[in-house]
């Protein structure tokens, strides 16, 4: 089952070590040159607040423990590569003997990084700098903006958009923009 297409798949882990594998897992994506076939690596958290002798403290909680989800294209190379990983057990979904997992469903993962305040939408925009994009969500939904910046990394843009006669610089994610064709 090898696919060429960005898909995301959970990995589980021993619980406890979700943000050891997450690290080992990016370091060895840039240090095998799997970085055209691992791109994000996820631990689902949340934050929420306790009491503890009458202080409120906030504490971060794993929403899966024992598990990492891992957006790549399913190749032998990369497959290896994060199967290899200190700390992980294996991939959920896949029938052991050497084959390969299912990824997760378009609104599996949609519903659980929304609900992590990530990005939804897988982009595959390819944008230069002063290309002009329409927005489609947001404050500034409907108008149109020149790309002054571009952080691949962070799934942002910086946009000059022109309202009431002016000039306005504001920054977007990748998922509220369109591309003008």
């Amino acid at each position: 089952m090898e696919s060429f297409e960005k898909s995301w798949y959970v990995l589980h882990t021993y619980s406890g070590y979700e943000n050891r594998v997450k690290a080992n897992i990016e370091s060895r994506a840039q240090s095998m040159r799997m970085g055209d076939y691992i791109f994000r690596v996820v631990v689902p958290e949340e934050t929420a607040t306790e009491v503890k002798n009458g202080k409120e403290k906030e504490v971060i909680n794993k929403t899966f423990p024992g598990y990492v989800l891992v957006e790549m294209t399913m190749t032998d190379e990369s497959w290896y590569v994060v199967r290899n990983t200190p700390g992980v057990t294996g991939f959920v979904g896949s029938h052991g003997a050497g084959s390969k997992p299912a990824p997760l469903l378009p609104e599996e993962i949609n519903s659980i990084l929304r609900s992590l305040g990530m990005n939804v939408r897988n982009n595959d925009l390819h944008l230069e700098i002063g290309e002009t994009i329409k927005v489609i969500e947001g404050a500034f939904s409907g108008l149109e903006g020149q790309v002054t910046e571009i952080d691949e990394e962070k799934q942002k843009l910086k946009v000059n958009i022109e309202m009431f006669g002016r000039e306005t610089s504001t920054e977007l994610d990748f998922d509220q923009i369109d591309k003008i064709d």
